[in-house]
């Protein structure tokens, strides 16, 4: 099948933004309590510019764009085997966060599976517990207050010890099986958006509720993605990061529909792993 070529043109695409709002918002991933709305804000989509980042003119950086592509082969068979994920594929992607970031340790808290569905990707990629598909919205996972609650939830400790100097939170995306012509996921240089249009929001699951970041478009905002990523490839970029700027501290990202995917392309199927890793002060562990 013929694959987009790279580009050094942008290519114009359609990502969902949040619009300015009084209330904090919140959304439902399964029929809301009586009386209540599957959201309480709006949104609008935006035409963005989207950089070909396999072309970028200098190295891409996690702790400057908040972003890296990475070629990691993994030994997983089956993706869909659960088992095989959590005793192959942890300890894989762990020990690349580590690597990437340069942290003392780590911990793999969570992975999703994704399938893409027909037609435009959905807000969050799932309502009413269907299986994810591709997320749609700009957003980001964490919050420094739903950050700190991971990180404490890691750790099992009721304030964060003060061995730990710095900590962040990583997502490692891959295709686990075609290459992705259909739905690419953007991401957006972190040192292009302000912390006034990031919205802390409430996203409420059957069995839990979390606290994410999403977006108010700027036009400042530069985004990218990487044509045609194959399965022997790996998207990491930031969640969250305790170090103050310049370091990159999040990374706004939404999956696209690609104006120019071949026809028959198939789905997009995906695996992201979430990742806090934990930098120490080694003096305080003497």
């Amino acid at each position: 099948m013929e694959q987009p070529a790279t580009s050094a043109s942008p290519l114009l695409a359609q990502l969902e933004y949040l619009l300015p709002t009084t209330q904090r918002p919140y959304n439902y991933m399964y029929p809301p309590p009586r009386g209540a709305a599957w959201q309480n804000a709006s949104y609008a989509h935006a035409t963005v510019a989207l950089a070909d980042a396999r072309l970028a003119r200098e190295p891409l950086s996690i702790d400057r764009q908040g972003f890296e592509l990475h070629h990691a082969p993994s030994q997983v068979r089956d993706f869909q085997d659960r088992e095989e994920i959590v005793r192959v594929y942890y300890p894989e992607v762990l020990a690349l966060a580590l690597a990437v970031t340069g942290a003392d340790r780590g911990y793999v808290f969570d992975h999703l599976l994704r399938q893409r569905e027909p037609g435009v990707p959905q807000a969050f990629g799932r309502r009413d517990g269907h299986r994810p598909g591709a997320a749609g919205r700009v957003h980001n996972d964490f919050t420094p207050a739903s950050a700190q609650r991971r990180l404490l939830a890691e750790l099992g400790a009721q304030r964060v010890p003060p061995t730990v100097r710095r900590y962040a939170i990583v997502n490692l995306w891959r295709s686990i099986r075609h290459p992705v012509l259909d739905a690419p996921l953007a991401v957006c240089d972190a040192r292009t958006v302000a912390p006034n249009e990031l919205v802390p929001s409430d996203i409420h699951y059957p069995e839990r509720s979390g606290e994410i970041y999403q977006a108010i478009h700027h036009p400042r905002h530069a985004w990218s993605y990487f044509p045609a990523m194959t399965r022997d490839e790996v998207l990491i970029f930031k969640q969250f990061d305790s170090a103050p700027a310049p370091v990159a501290g999040c990374t706004p990202h939404a999956a696209f529909a690609h104006p120019h995917a071949p026809a028959g392309a198939p789905p997009r199927e995906s695996i992201e792993i979430r990742c806090l890793v934990v930098y120490e002060d080694q003096e305080k562990l003497i």
